[in-house]
């Protein structure tokens, strides 16, 4: 069964060597090197660099920070890190990196992939490590991508949404039209869409047609970002889903100031455990697992066993998955949740194709 979407393409082709199992991205090794008193452990130098929004958004700059922390830590490395706040700085904060002596960078987000690439070619001794890009055509070997076909989670997400929904209305929007967002936003209406053929019903989703949307222009917090909550939220839906870091901040906001029974979906992170002022809001969220991929990548770095080879996260690998109901638990019906269940592996069986930039 094919649920059919109009498909965001990355400006540069995918690699033919993608890989679609966690082992893509280099198993953390048995006997991890650099451990708690060897001498081995300052030989080892982690190092990331952010996109905007910093390691504390709570989202996805964050998860990948704390998926190099976690190897730093197990290697006894200290974990040298850089915020960008603006275009300007990537370059010069990977340069930077390099200049330190890091034997692996992360590079967090598709808008630091030139920098890196560029920075890989002219430092083939060092591996670079690319979260939520390919790195093009001229990717060089010593750059790993690590991509996640979100489209899979938000299918559920959006099939819950659907079901829960009271005014047959649900929203979504994103911070700016990159695949890496619309895949969220793509997913989620492919999982409403296929609720609809299920149940006969007609739940609407506002803010994305599956060709184009409502996007703040930018990944933060602002005025923007909640005005174009705002704008969805007047249309009558109650659930909505934010895709583009700390933008969620916004359309929470805009969600206490209605004064309507709305729920909130994450993304990236599960925003009952990363942010508890959403606890009583987030119905669930749509997971990447860039600290678990991050960590495997880094510590394949160390032990040698690095790959260019590029990782797609699945729901199969766990790679993505959607989090826990939490406190709306009670709020929705058991046998919706059972049903996404069924779904969750029906996907991973084959006998749901969500299709996404990453899907072929």
């Amino acid at each position: 069964m094919t649920i059919s979407t109009t498909k965001k393409l990355l400006g540069a082709a995918i690699a033919a060597s993608v890989v679609f199992a966690l082992a893509g991205c280099g198993q953390a090794p048995t006997d991890k090197p650099g451990g708690s008193g060897d001498p081995a452990a300052s030989d080892f130098t982690p190092c990331i660099v952010s996109d905007a929004g910093g390691f504390d958004d709570k989202s996805f700059n964050q998860l990948s920070y704390e998926g190099a922390q976690k190897a730093a830590d197990e290697l006894g490395a200290t974990l040298k890190k850089a915020e960008s706040n603006a275009e300007t700085e990537y370059g010069p904060n990977i340069d930077n990196m390099v200049s330190e002596g890091c034997n692996a960078i992360v590079s967090v987000g598709f808008a630091l992939s030139q920098a890196t690439v560029d920075a890989a070619t002219a430092n083939p001794d060092t591996d670079f490590i690319l979260v939520d890009d390919a790195g093009g055509d001229s990717k060089p070997d010593n750059v790993k991508p690590l991509l996640y076909d979100t489209a899979q989670a938000a299918f559920l997400a959006g099939y819950l949404s659907a079901g829960y929904s009271k005014t047959a209305k649900v929203g979504t929007y994103g911070g700016m039209e990159f695949p890496t967002v619309t895949i969220f936003m793509d997913g989620f209406k492919q999982g409403v869409d296929y609720y609809n053929t299920e149940n006969g019903t007609a739940v609407e989703v506002v803010g994305w047609d599956g060709t184009t949307g409502s996007f703040t222009g930018g990944f933060e917090a602002n005025q923007d970002a909640k005005t174009t909550a705002q704008n969805i939220i007047d249309q009558g839906v109650d659930v909505l889903f934010p895709v583009g870091g700390p933008i969620y901040q916004s359309g929470l906001q805009a969600i206490k100031d209605s004064g309507k029974d709305i729920a909130l979906i994450g993304a990236d992170a599960d925003l009952f455990n990363t942010d508890p002022t959403t606890a009583d809001f987030v119905l669930t969220s749509v997971l990447k697992a860039m600290d678990l991929s991050t960590y495997e990548a880094v510590m394949a770095s160390a032990d040698d066993s690095f790959s260019g080879d590029a990782y797609i996260g699945t729901l199969d690998n766990e790679g993505v998955g959607i989090a826990p109901l939490h406190n709306f638990e009670s709020k929705v019906d058991a046998e919706l949740v059972k049903k996404v269940d069924a779904i969750k592996q029906e996907i991973i069986d084959g006998k749901i194709t969500v299709t996404s930039y990453l899907s072929e």
